[in-house]
């Protein structure tokens, strides 16, 4: 069975302890229990987190691990220095060791991100790259393998990187069942945006929000100001008005930024032809794509396609 060290301290995120349901729900699905579920901290017994209840766990140099997972806090505070120092050497006993959120911060303090790539929450990430510069932070990514160091971002994210390990560990039909029973997608991918093109365009009216939802889920359709104008149950001239009263930016703007953070999705997480991801997200032809890209990420698809490839690879 394989050990995992859910690790917390004074005034942890509690959201970040759903991690846990993945491998409780992954037990479930495996023909034997594959998971021993562990609260953990420094020295052990009743820890405070930031909602002002207390939970037991076990001292953390009492017990061998096969997987620790850092949670974070919400105002980054300084950990206790007897973790940082467990954290140093675990990785002499430890196969795996990540972190959710800000809990990043403690494995850069332990050194263990040193010369490796890393995330963590957007808000904080300036500020782990300021604090630690042999640390190379992407602040944009959902989360990040680097050998056997895996960060995540916000506490969302935590599940994200669960249901990897869970995939990494059990094989994809699990995972795949884990998410069904948790009622969620799949997983995201790792290189996805932690930003949604849905929230940063802030819809105010159901109208608009509907014809956006539309938009997203049909990205290989015809998406014309005409027929979003219909979905939204307005004259063309009154959604495009609306539309930009709203989000701030045209229909057709927004409607190639959907469309790209999807096509990047892709390509970072399948092997499809160029060609192929750009038909299926409406572009048409790779060379739209292209100069969709460089607007939107000052890159082409190609290189984003290479650069995830080099990724799996290390």
């Amino acid at each position: 069975m394989l050990t995992v060290g859910i690790v917390v301290y004074p005034g942890f995120q509690p959201f970040g302890s759903a991690v846990g349901t993945v491998f409780e729900i992954a037990n479930i699905y495996g023909d034997r229990p594959i998971y021993d579920i562990v609260l953990a901290s420094s020295g052990g017994g009743l820890v405070r987190c930031s909602q002002g209840f207390s939970v037991d766990t076990v001292c953390i140099r009492d017990r061998a691990f096969d997987t620790l997972i850092v949670l974070g806090d919400h105002l980054c505070e300084p950990a206790p220095t007897d973790l940082v120092d467990y954290l140093r050497d675990a990785p002499q006993h430890v196969r795996r060791i990540t972190s959710v959120c800000t809990g990043a911060f403690l494995l850069a303090a332990a050194g263990l991100l040193d010369g490796r790539r890393a995330t963590t929450h957007w808000q904080f990430a300036r500020d782990l790259a300021d604090r630690y510069p042999n640390v190379a932070v992407e602040e944009d990514r959902i989360f990040i393998t680097d050998g056997a160091i895996w960060t995540a971002a916000g506490m969302s994210a935590g599940i994200d990187l669960a249901l990897a390990l869970v995939e990494k560990d059990c094989g994809t039909d699990i995972a795949k069942g884990v998410a069904r029973k948790l009622v969620l997608y799949h997983r995201r991918g790792g290189g996805q945006s932690q930003f949604s093109t849905l929230l940063e365009l802030d819809a105010k009216s159901d109208r608009i929000q509907t014809a956006l939802t539309h938009a997203r889920n049909n990205l290989k359709a015809d998406l014309s100001v005409e027929i979003l104008a219909g979905v939204g149950g307005l004259s063309p001239r009154q959604f495009t008005r609306v539309f930009r009263e709203e989000t701030g930016v045209t229909p057709a703007k927004a409607i190639e930024r959907l469309r790209v953070e999807a096509a990047r999705l892709m390509l970072e997480t399948t092997r499809h032809p160029i060609e192929i991801v750009a038909r299926e997200n409406g572009f048409g032809d790779r060379e739209r794509m292209r100069q969709a890209f460089l607007r939107a990420f000052g890159q082409s698809p190609q290189t984003i396609q290479r650069a995830a490839g080099e990724r799996e690879l290390v």
